[in-house]
């Protein structure tokens, strides 16, 4: 086992970053991090018929907007570069060849149209063609021809590419630091193609030749991949190399509980699957989400923590992570949950971390404030708790902006009886009179005005807080007034006069 701990999230810049990609480098992260070890992004671009521009920058913004940013990396480099695979091609074809000259591979000569007419053929049989052990030595390949046949084909530049020579009646078993003990029957798979005729290897063999020479010590990736683990022991094996530990997340389950969660589910639903928006796909952070939120909610889809916790700085994830409490069985995605961990979060927030934005807000929607920045806090800090989104502060807030234009009919019907005027112009001569207008002192003087008048507070309070909000909603309305002020809270009350007369 390798004294350090370092391990890779390894995405293909074949489209955006999916939220399962994101959980996926989460795990590996905070698996580093809690060991003191190093967390590095390889991008795996070995395919490049499909490589999509701006995927790479996508997936380096993802990382480092969710705040799990990598150690090495693209532009970190941290001795074991370069981390693109395309800029290592040139390794992995003596890589391919040490394996070719230990009888670990063979050089395999036969063309598509010898492997369609061989799948054509299994198919009209009800059968399925495989590459393997069983027919291996039949076809057009190294270990079918004579050395001489082989270098002749070579010299002569015929395509070729190179697979694995899987072993006949063997069983692979291995730990998994999820699953536990795995084994596998090597009569169930293939002769994997390792370098292709393009001279690309393919992903499995530059994933175990740049893990190894990366030094990588624990692979944490998603389930998908456990089909590939034992080809992936075969070739540490054949290479006469130490083994890294590997561990395969359970996938993330549609919100429905059946099936892969897919871009399509979140089209379908109406939420994000990315972390960023991506062409016309709206990501999480465009959608108003806290990274911390998105943070808290993967890790918990498939990890548990040991109690009934729920909300997590990404400091106690890192604390407490441990690979010994993934689940093995999938996890289900649930978007309304998802907001639920972004209230939470945004509940953390003090208002100072949440100002610049509110004000941004405020100019985003043309609203001038004559507000300071510390009244500004206090009207975040009075309707914060409502808020499932930071963008929702300004529509719990926007009274204190613009005056109500309109009431709210279904509660004007019930509160405005045939005296509410009357008592909002004698509010008024009363509040006229105050020379302090902070809350505690006019919930004072008008309080006492109610009781001295013998009115109820029901005569009162719901009529006033619709003049001044519109509607009856919003936090503790002498809180209210004291922030609009005396001369706008009057001028509320007289305009409503004046509307509802």
């Amino acid at each position: 086992m390798k004294d350090q701990v370092r391990v890779r999230f390894a995405p293909s810049p074949t489209g955006p970053l999916h939220i399962g990609g994101v959980r996926t480098a989460l795990f590996n992260y905070l698996f580093a991090k809690n060991k003191g070890g190093t967390f590095i992004l390889r991008i795996e671009d070995t395919d490049q018929t499909r490589f999509v521009e701006g995927a790479e920058d996508y997936i380096v913004e993802s990382l480092n907007w969710c705040g799990i940013p990598f150690d090495e990396g693209p532009g970190k480099d941290g001795g074991f570069g370069p981390y693109r695979q395309s800029e290592r091609k040139t390794l992995y074809k003596d890589y391919a060849q040490q394996l070719i000259d230990n009888g670990s591979a063979y050089y395999a000569f036969d063309t598509p149209e010898e492997l369609d007419q061989l799948r054509k053929e299994a198919e009209e049989n009800k059968s399925t063609f495989t590459y393997n052990s069983f027919n291996r030595e039949g076809l057009n390949n190294s270990l079918n021809l004579s050395k001489e046949e082989v270098e002749v084909k070579l010299s002569s530049n015929t395509p070729f590419v190179i697979r694995f020579k899987t072993p006949s009646n063997t069983q692979i078993s291995t730990q998994d630091l999820i699953r536990g003990h795995v084994v596998f029957n090597t009569n169930t798979l293939d002769d994997k193609v390792l370098y292709k005729s393009d001279g690309m290897p393919t992903y499995h063999l530059a994933n175990i030749v740049d893990d190894h020479l990366m030094n990588i010590s624990h692979v944490i990736r998603g389930e998908e991949w456990l089909p590939s683990l034992p080809l992936h022991i075969q070739l540490y094996q054949a290479f006469g190399w130490e083994i890294p530990e590997f561990a395969h997340l359970p996938l993330i389950m549609k919100p429905v509980g059946k099936g892969k969660l897919s871009k399509r589910d979140g089209d379908k639903m109406g939420f994000p699957v990315f972390p960023l928006a991506w062409n016309d796909s709206i990501g999480y952070r465009e959608e108003g989400f806290e990274p911390e939120a998105v943070i808290n909610f993967l890790a918990l889809l498939g990890w548990n923590p040991g109690d009934e916790r729920e909300v997590f700085s990404l400091g106690e994830l890192v604390q407490l992570f441990d690979l010994s409490r993934v689940n093995k069985s999938g996890a289900r995605f649930d978007p309304e949950k998802n907001k639920w961990f972004n209230q939470q979060q945004l509940q953390l927030k003090s208002e100072g971390e949440l100002l610049e934005g509110f004000k941004q807000l405020l100019a985003a929607h043309q609203l001038s404030s004559s507000y300071s920045d510390q009244e500004l806090a206090t009207i975040i800090s009075l309707v914060k708790e409502r808020a499932v989104f930071a963008k929702d502060l300004l529509e719990l807030s926007d009274y204190f902006f613009v005056a109500p234009e309109s009431y709210d009919e279904k509660n004007l019907k019930k509160q405005w009886k045939e005296q509410s005027p009357e008592i909002m112009k004698e509010l008024i001569e009363l509040w006229n009179s105050f020379e302090s207008f902070d809350s505690a002192s006019l919930e004072e003087e008008t309080k006492k005005w109610i009781e001295a008048k013998a009115y109820s507070f029901g005569q009162v309070m719901p009529p006033l807080r619709l003049v001044l909000v519109g509607a009856l909603k919003g936090p503790h309305l002498f809180d209210i007034a004291a922030l609009i002020g005396k001369q706008d809270s009057i001028s509320r009350i007289e305009t409503a006069l004046k509307r509802l007369s």
